[in-house]
């Protein structure tokens, strides 16, 4: 009789033991599943955010380009400025 009491307990710590590893493994999936789909979200975020800035970047290149441009320099030193393009008496050649 207690030979068999025994064999209970150790079956029933046998299947106690076996279902809380079965337990721990779900949760140990489910714990990489919730990472793997946050870690796919920050991606995406983070890919949005790189194509936006380099939207902004071209953007600010062609900007500095129009700022840059030779006839908006003209402009600007003819009409804020008063200044005008050198006569040809007033050009020195230097040697």
């Amino acid at each position: 009789m207690a030979v068999k009491k025994t064999q209970k307990l150790t079956f029933t710590g046998l299947w106690l033991v076996m279902l809380l590893l079965f337990i721990g493994e779900l949760f140990f999936y489910t714990w990489c599943r919730v990472n793997n789909v946050r870690l796919g979200y920050e991606i995406a975020n983070q890919t949005e955010k790189k194509n936006r800035l380099l939207a902004y970047q071209n953007n600010l290149k062609i900007e500095l380009a129009s700022l840059k441009s030779p006839e908006r320099i003209a402009r600007i030193a003819n009409n804020q400025l008063g200044l005008s393009m050198p006569r040809a008496e007033q050009t020195i050649v230097m040697p």
